[in-house]
C-alpha cells in the first residue's frame, strides 16, 4: 500500500481498484499510436512510463485531414464571410500537429494533469479552427492562464507544440521543453540548430501571461510570461530526422555518470537511419532502456523526411 493511500486512509483493495480505474480512463483518452504520414514526412512516437501504464508524459497528434471535416468547415467559413479562415483551414491539409508534454513529477497520478491538458487542448483546437482556421499561439496563452490558476507552483507542464508540413517545414512553440534535435543525413550526425530558432518560454502554468486581461483578479505574481513566439526548423534533405523528446530522454543517465544524449542517441540513429520512423523510435527506446533503467517518464517522437518515394 502506498504512502499516499495510507495518508488518505484508503483500504488497500479500494486503493488498487481506484488506481486501476484511473489508468483505464487515462488509456481511453490516448489510444495506441500507429504512426502518421503526410507528403514526404513520417511520424512516430510514444511515451514510456516509469510506473507502468500511466504518468505525466503525454503526446497528442493532430491529423487535421482525418480528425476534422475540413471541407465542411471551409464551406461554413466561406458562408459566414470568413475567407481568411477558410484559406487557413485548407492549408491544414498539408500539416500534422504534434503536442509533447511533461507534467512535473512522474507518479501515475500525474496523468490527471496530462488528461486535463489533453481535453483542454483538443477543445481549444476546435475553437481555434472555428475562429482562425488554424491553431495559433492564443490557444497556448489561454492554456497557460488556465493552468496557472489551477496548478500554479504545485505543478507545471513543459511542452512543445509544432506542425510539420508535407515538405518538412516544422513550426513550433516551446514552453520549457528540451529543444528538438536534428540528425542530418548529409553530415551523418546530430547538427546544431541556431539558438534564435529555439526560443523557449517558462513551463505552462508557472507564471501568468503578461497580457492576461484578467490579471487584476489574481494576486500579483513574482513574474509574468512574455507572449509565445513561433520557431521554425526545416528538414531539407531526404533522410533528415527531427527528434522531439521530454527530459526523461534528455537526462537519461547511468549511476556512473554516463549520459545517453547526445553520443549514444546519435549512434543509434546513425545505425538505423535507413529505417522507418517507427523502427527508429523502437531502436532508440530499446537502446535507452538497455543503457540505464528509467528514472523518469520518457517520450520520444521521430519525424523523418523520407522523400517522395519513401
Amino acid at each position: 500500500m502506498s504512502i499516499e493511500a495510507q495518508a488518505a486512509g484508503l483500504p488497500p483493495a479500494l486503493c488498487c481498484d481506484e488506481i486501476e480505474n484511473f489508468v483505464r480512463i487515462f488509456k481511453l483518452i490516448r489510444p495506441p499510436h500507429r504512426g502518421l504520414r503526410i507528403g514526404q514526412i513520417e511520424v512516430y512516437g510514444e511515451s514510456t512510463f516509469l510506473n507502468g501504464a500511466a504518468g505525466g508524459d503525454h503526446v497528442v497528434y493532430l491529423d487535421f485531414e482525418h480528425r476534422y471535416d475540413l471541407d465542411q468547415r471551409i464551406e461554413e467559413a466561406n458562408a459566414n464571410g470568413q475567407a481568411e479562415a477558410a484559406a487557413k483551414l485548407a492549408d491544414n491539409r498539408d500539416r500534422l500537429g504534434i503536442l509533447v508534454a511533461d507534467v512535473s513529477g512522474h507518479k501515475i497520478t500525474d496523468a490527471l494533469a496530462a488528461a486535463m491538458l489533453h481535453q483542454a487542448f483538443l477543445t481549444g483546437v476546435l475553437y481555434e479552427l472555428d475562429r482562425f482556421g488554424e491553431v495559433t499561439t492564443t490557444l497556448f496563452e489561454n492554456l497557460n492562464t488556465r493552468f496557472y490558476r489551477s496548478l500554479s507552483f504545485e505543478k507545471y507542464i513543459t511542452l512543445v507544440y509544432g506542425e510539420i508540413s508535407g515538405a518538412g517545414k516544422f513550426r513550433f512553440l516551446s514552453a520549457g521543453s528540451p529543444p528538438p534535435l536534428v540528425f542530418s543525413a548529409e553530415y551523418d550526425r546530430l547538427v546544431s540548430i541556431c539558438p534564435d530558432r529555439l526560443v523557449s518560454f517558462s513551463p505552462l502554468g508557472l507564471f501568468p501571461s503578461e497580457d492576461d486581461i484578467d490579471a487584476t483578479r489574481i494576486l500579483r505574481p513574482i513574474a509574468y510570461k512574455p507572449r509565445y513566439t513561433v520557431n521554425e526548423v526545416n528538414l531539407l534533405g531526404d533522410g533528415d530526422i527531427l527528434i522531439l523528446h521530454t527530459d526523461g530522454l534528455d537526462e537519461h543517465s547511468r549511476a556512473d555518470g554516463g549520459v545517453f544524449v547526445p553520443v549514444e542517441l546519435e549512434a543509434v540513429v546513425r545505425e538505423r537511419k535507413h529505417l522507418s520512423a517507427h523502427e527508429i523510435y523502437e531502436a532508440v527506446r530499446e537502446q535507452a532502456l538497455a543503457f540505464a533503467p528509467l528514472q523518469d517518464d520518457m517520450t520520444v517522437v521521430i519525424i523523418k523526411k523520407v522523400g517522395e518515394r519513401g
